[in-house]
């Protein structure tokens, strides 16, 4: 075995968006793709000089890497362990058969206390050689990558002339076991059991296998993705769930041609079962890489907002949370419905930019203890990535130490609280210049819309979206078109940066009811004249040709 010096040059558009560098899977198999952004990575974190030069700050520490299976996950792992191996990294600990959830991969990261990890995975992307891929790192703290060091990285592969890559044969990564490359040890690891451990610390498993022995009935559709693993051992396996409850559990490299976004259109099967006269107590969808969730009781189906609203408010019936939040955190296109739950309960309420970094800030901190996003995504102090089955036991947990179905929490909270009816319309593969127009038109309108009426509402804020972290005092700027009214209604846009195919325009709309119990309109029926506004103010469907969105949740 001998370390290679391989010469390289630059590739257009792998500039990492808040989620990681995703693009199609033939793009990231061209010849050198993978092995430059890798390459830049490693010389990063080495620590690149003023010359050029790249030092050793990697070197004699430990990273964890793993993905969530998809078409190319266990090549690029092959690839990887030669680029660490000869970049100065000591020790790989390597998921068996190169999987890991990402929220597993947080959980290893920080509870083995890794220098850091590289996850693989195009999240809830398509898979399959013609779907997506993608690679991200997350730091020390088991969350993703700040922006200074993404930026970093992107800047060194611009200019990247050679690759230190191994030339050691590919290892068996699907037996437990250490394992040499050059002189870099392998730890191939159960990639459930670090996972499995953090969960037992924060919830009652005891009452949980009781609630199956009485006869609590679930599905959980992992769809075909790297959730199943987890769901199979830790609801079957440990909690006594009657085998079945966790369907599609197997990661498939194409997921079995679904796509694995857990929301009502996508996880269709799932909702024809919630919703049929022999329904199951409890429903729930994760994502491809495990780290979103959809949660449902019979013919009743939760928001991720009212997720967010109403986990905060039963936190403390949780052993993990008994003594109460820090705070709670939203990213700023997710309803306010937990603003109104944590002013109620004295606790500060964080708005950030979309994207999981930003809440790890807050989390390191001890400024919150919960958190979440309107693209169902939730997440808590216990990690920091989003966490689908961390979710899914949150609320069993509910169910279990209330005695009260998903349906009945939610309703009751809404008696509480008022409904935030809400709705995100989702414009896909727009020409980018389009969508880009559409954004800049809207920007030079902001100063117009200040005090406008529409109907019986006033807009009382029309900005794009800046944020200063309270943390880092970092500056976000342009994070979204936000159109808030003295009602509490809003109508955000913002273009969406996790698709490969052109660009992802997102509307979010929101209109707020603190009496519910006068009607119960569907949210469709209580957004309509937030959907005609949005169309007024942007005029999405005469500039993009679409008569609807792709996707409505």
């Amino acid at each position: 075995m001998a370390i290679q010096i391989l010469p390289t040059h630059a590739f257009s558009g792998q500039r990492p968006g808040t989620s990681g560098l995703r693009k199609k899977v033939t793009v990231f198999m061209q010849p050198m793709y993978l092995e430059n952004f890798v390459q830049a990575l490693f010389d990063v974190l080495n620590g690149v000089a003023a010359d050029g030069s790249v030092g050793t700050a990697l070197h004699g520490h430990t990273l964890v890497l793993g993905g969530d299976g998809r078409f190319y996950n266990r090549q690029a792992v092959q690839t990887i362990l030669k680029l660490a191996a000869a970049n100065g990294v000591q020790r790989v600990l390597l998921g068996q058969g190169g999987i890991l959830s990402t929220p597993a991969v947080s959980a290893v990261i920080r509870g083995r206390q890794a220098f850091g990890g590289i996850v693989l995975s195009a999240s809830h992307n398509p898979g399959g050689p013609d779907g997506d891929f993608g690679i991200k790192y997350n730091a020390s703290n088991g969350g993703p990558a700040n922006e200074t060091l993404t930026e970093a990285v992107y800047a060194r592969t611009q200019v990247l002339t050679q690759v230190r890559r191994s030339d050691a044969p590919d290892i068996n990564i699907d037996t437990l076991g250490t394992c040499q490359v050059e002189q870099m040890q392998v730890d191939v690891i159960d990639p459930v059991a670090d996972y499995a451990a953090v969960m037992r610390s924060l919830f009652d498993f005891e009452m949980l296998r009781g609630m199956f022995q009485k006869g609590f009935t679930m599905r959980v559709d992992a769809m075909n993705a790297v959730g199943g693993p987890y769901a199979k051992a830790i609801l079957e396996g440990e909690l006594g769930a009657p085998a079945g409850t966790v369907v599609n559990g197997s990661p498939l490299e194409d997921f079995g041609g679904l796509h694995p976004d857990p929301n009502p259109v996508n996880a269709e099967d799932l909702i024809n079962h919630m919703m049929a006269a022999d329904a199951p107590d409890f429903g729930a969808a994760m994502d491809g890489d495990a780290d979103r969730n959809m949660v449902l009781g019979r013919k009743f189906v939760v928001s991720p907002s009212d997720s967010l609203a109403l986990m905060t408010a039963h936190a403390r019936l949780i052993p993990g949370y008994k003594e109460g939040l820090l705070g709670v955190a939203r990213s700023m296109p997710t309803s306010a419905a937990v603003d109104r739950v944590a002013k109620a309960m004295g606790l500060d309420c964080y708005e950030t930019p979309t994207g999981w970094k930003f809440f790890g800030n807050l989390l390191d901190a001890g400024r919150v203890t919960l958190c979440g996003e309107e693209s169902y995504g939730t997440g808590s102090s216990h990690v920091r990535e989003k966490d689908g089955l961390w979710a899914i036991l949150f609320w069993l947990s509910l169910q279990g130490a209330t005695g009260r179905s998903v349906e009945s929490l939610v309703r009751e909270h809404w008696r509480t609280y008022g409904r935030n009816y809400y709705s995100r319309h989702d414009y896909e593969a727009i020409q980018t210049a389009v969508a880009d127009a559409l954004i800049t038109d809207l920007r030079a309108a902001l100063p117009a819309l200040q005090g406008q009426t529409f109907g019986k509402r006033a807009v009382t804020v029309a900005d794009d979206f800046a944020y200063t972290d309270p943390v880092d005092g970092s500056v976000s700027a342009r994070q979204g078109i936000r159109i808030i009214f003295d009602d509490g209604a809003r109508v955000i846009f913002r273009l969406s940066g996790t698709g490969t195919e052109g660009a992802t325009l997102r509307i979010y709309l929101e209109n707020y009811e603190a009496d519910v119990l006068q009607q119960d309109r569907a949210a469709q029926e209580a957004l309509s004249d937030l959907i005609a506004l949005a169309e007024q103010l942007s005029g999405v469907r005469g500039r993009t040709g679409m008569a609807r969105p792709t996707v409505a949740t």
